[in-house]
């Protein structure tokens, strides 16, 4: 009997032109052999046609309206009577499959946690990749402290309801085994986000946003996020002039100041989004790759995307308040500081070997080690048994 995979995601499809995990593993689903089909059921702000459509890789994305467009209204996506109904007419939908096929429910975020209870599905499993109810900020006021409350209680449980849980980071594996409060806990793995190896390794070109330039590049790809410690580079930019600081991505912080003054510095360069095949050349651009985070319980939580893609371009990367990463610091490699004042002299360290190529084959052999093919493929292992693991604790 062919799977339906069914996941729970945090947007439509498209949203920020980014790639998470959770596209990836959808992409990955979709590959097997066994998938009759994916179906990508997410929240939208904006009122559509018609909640079904297909995508251009063939995923079904089934759209849930929000209840108003605002983002401040985006907390009816954890609390049942604001999204029920429209949860009923998807599992309406659903229902002709029910016979023929496995249903399978991913929750990628804790989002409609109701869904789990209202169909009898084969298997539920959570992939929590985020410390959801904790401001991305890391700043506390009223607003946030309703919206911890309510996200955390969504997330209750799902991870209570579910068979199986993965996380990206040791940090939120040991934290969900506390919220589970049993000593049966094998259900709950730590599988670390990875990278598309051939994808970075193999990209021939570069990308041509800085002619002229010839001194040390630092690059952020990625969201601009109000996670990020903007503060310390525009810092490191007025003490470092020789050096070209790059942020690749999307603008997430809102309006955010700091962002606004990091860019007045006139060695800051930002690009805006681009599109997710040509992160490859921007990534051969960069000297040095850097993951200048915050120091806050969110971060704390985090295991960046980025690190194994600046090592799979052959690139030494440098991070900043990521204990997660810190397992994986290596001389020449990759450098973590827990202090921003060491954020300089750890990307001066680094500079004086980017191009040697020992370690630039080192680098690309630890990250040919975390290719998403192989991580997935342990994780789809575990769902279907082909991996044993102890049986899930049943509240």
């Amino acid at each position: 009997m062919k799977n339906i995979h069914i996941m729970v995601a945090t947007g439509e499809w498209g949203q920020d032109n980014l790639r998470y995990r959770r596209h990836r593993l959808a992409e990955f689903l979709q590959s097997q052999p066994d998938t009759k089909e994916v179906i990508w059921l997410c929240p939208t702000p904006y009122q559509t046609d018609s909640s079904l459509s297909t995508l251009p890789n063939g995923i079904k994305q089934w759209a849930v309206q929000d209840l108003l467009p605002q983002k401040a209204f985006r907390f009816g996506r954890y609390i049942d009577s604001f999204y029920k109904r429209k949860i009923e007419l998807f599992l309406e939908f659903l229902k002709q499959s029910r016979e023929q096929f496995n249903l399978i429910l991913w929750y990628t975020f804790p989002g409609f946690p109701l869904l789990a209870d209202l169909f009898p599905w084969d298997k539920v499993i959570y992939d929590c990749s985020d410390l959801w109810a904790s401001p991305i900020s890391g700043s506390k006021s009223v607003v946030s402290a309703f919206r911890q409350k309510v996200i955390a209680s969504a997330e209750d449980r799902i991870v209570k309801r579910a068979e199986l849980i993965f996380c990206t980071s040791d940090y939120l594996r040991e934290r969900i085994v506390r919220k589970l409060g049993t000593s049966n806990t094998g259900h709950v793995q730590t599988f670390e986000n990875g990278v598309e190896y051939g994808l970075f390794a193999g990209e021939k070109e570069t990308a041509d946003i800085a002619p002229g330039f010839d001194g040390t590049i630092l690059g952020f790809i990625g969201g601009i996020k109000p996670k990020l410690n903007l503060p310390l580079i525009t810092r490191a930019a007025r003490q470092k002039r020789e050096w070209l600081f790059l942020f690749v991505g999307p603008d997430g912080t809102g309006g955010l100041p700091e962002f606004k003054e990091l860019l007045q510095e006139p060695n800051v360069l930002w690009t805006g989004s681009v599109p997710p095949l040509e992160v490859p050349k921007y990534m051969n651009l960069v000297d040095i790759g850097i993951m200048p985070y915050k120091s806050s319980p969110y971060n704390s939580a985090v295991f960046p995307l980025k690190l194994y893609e600046f090592l799979a371009a052959g690139k030494p990367a440098v991070g900043v308040h990521l204990p997660s990463t810190k397992k994986y610091a290596e001389e020449m490699v990759y450098e973590h500081v827990d202090r921003d004042e060491d954020f300089i002299e750890a990307c001066e360290k680094v500079e004086a070997a980017v191009y040697n190529q020992a370690f630039v084959n080192r680098r690309r052999e630890l990250a040919q080690t975390k290719d998403w093919n192989s991580v997935f493929s342990e994780m789809v292992d575990t769902v279907f048994e082909k991996k044993k693991i102890p049986p899930a604790h049943v509240s």
